[in-house]
């Protein structure tokens, strides 16, 4: 956006816009953004904002070669870009690449339908990245499929998006039938939906479920988008939405080698009132120890959201086949998977996780190199 006008004041520097738009800037704030207070390698900042007035004078304003050159009385100069300036006219938060709006599914969402990408292009080109991520945070599920026929094939294309996350069952997870079973996820039972390690401070982010083997009669994945379900019930049950956002419970795991505990409540609301992350275990919820007074309501509530997990409106189940893997994010997509007979067939996903930082942090990087390709 082009500017059209500058108007000064000792405390304010108003900006009239191409558009007819004014936009008044604190001179605190033009100070405290001043590119001369930034690193110029890493672009951290320098500036120790008490060494300032609370309100720097400004003297004069003028546009010279795409700055806005700034002189404040205590002989500071400043060159502010037009661009920077532009970018907060609104005083809203600048454009990320990773701001993209979930899309809520039910069970529209079918193995037919759920997005699907194969995996060659995947760790060959960012632009196939990039589709893929983009579809994978928009649905907070996706497919990866014609993966080669190795355990660590699934993880290659984790480390595309970034370092892998480490927890107490390790880096990378086997999720077989085994002796001496440490989590229900090592057995033949059946999962209901749930997600994963609402125990720990941080639950991991994206899960990454390569199927190697699924021979056994039964083992169906199910998965269901928990923002859809929490979105439902706050239009049906206002009160029992607000409980499950407000009341923390306890989560925990225990073994012989770690003892990991939270209070965190089942439903997480930003700022501005949009859910973005679920805790939902039933398997790993401790013992309510809320106020006696509210427990009834809040067991109520409970319930209500535990109904719509097993409610098949919601559902979507897939058959995973060898070279298949199936991404999703663990703080909005439950899982779960019917039981199976171990003794008709081998059984074997191989897991990991990467954080949501990092996958955020890779589609902002991809956003600028895709553009730029584009742009050649």
């Amino acid at each position: 956006m082009t500017i059209d006008d500058l108007l000064v004041h000792p405390d304010t520097l108003v900006v009239t816009w191409a558009d007819n738009t004014s936009t008044s800037f604190p001179t605190i704030w033009l100070r405290d953004n001043c590119p001369s207070g930034l690193h110029p390698q890493t672009h951290e900042r320098l500036l120790d904002l008490l060494a300032l007035d609370a309100s720097p004078v400004l003297t004069s304003a003028q546009i010279a070669h795409g700055d806005v050159v700034l002189s404040y009385e205590d002989g500071h100069a400043s060159h502010m870009p037009v661009a920077l300036l532009s970018a907060d006219r609104r005083g809203q938060r600048a454009s990320d690449a990773d701001a993209i709006a979930p899309q809520l599914w039910r069970a529209d969402m079918t193995a037919a339908t759920v997005p699907r990408y194969a995996a060659a292009p995947i760790l060959a080109e960012d632009h196939a990245l990039n589709a893929w991520m983009q579809a994978t945070a928009k649905y907070g599920i996706a497919i990866v499929d014609h993966l080669e026929d190795r355990t660590s094939a699934g993880v290659d294309v984790a480390q595309r998006i970034g370092f892998l996350r480490e927890t107490n069952f390790g880096t990378t997870f086997e999720v077989i039938n085994k002796p001496d079973p440490n989590n229900l996820a090592y057995t033949s039972v059946a999962l209901p939906l749930h997600t994963d390690l609402p125990n720990q401070e941080v639950p991991p982010g994206y899960q990454f479920l390569h199927c190697l083997a699924n021979e056994a009669t039964g083992g169906g994945s199910l998965f269901a988008d928990g923002f859809a379900m929490a979105e439902d019930l706050r239009t049906e049950d206002p009160e029992a939405f607000r409980l499950l956002c407000e009341v923390p419970i306890p989560f925990r795991f225990n073994d012989r080698d770690a003892d990991i505990r939270v209070y965190e409540p089942v439903i997480t609301l930003d700022r501005s009132g949009e859910v973005i992350e679920i805790r939902y275990n039933a398997h790993l919820a401790g013992i309510f120890d809320m106020p006696s007074e509210i427990m009834p309501d809040y067991y109520r509530a409970y319930r209500a959201y535990m109904a719509k997990t097993r409610d098949p409106k919601y559902r979507l189940t897939l058959k995973l086949k060898g070279g298949e893997m199936v991404v999703f994010d663990n703080r909005r997509v439950l899982h779960g998977r019917d039981s199976f007979d171990p003794a008709t067939g081998f059984r074997h996903l191989h897991g990991c996780y990467v954080d949501r930082g990092e996958f955020s942090s890779r589609l902002r990087m991809l956003a600028r190199t895709v553009s730029a390709a584009k742009a050649a």
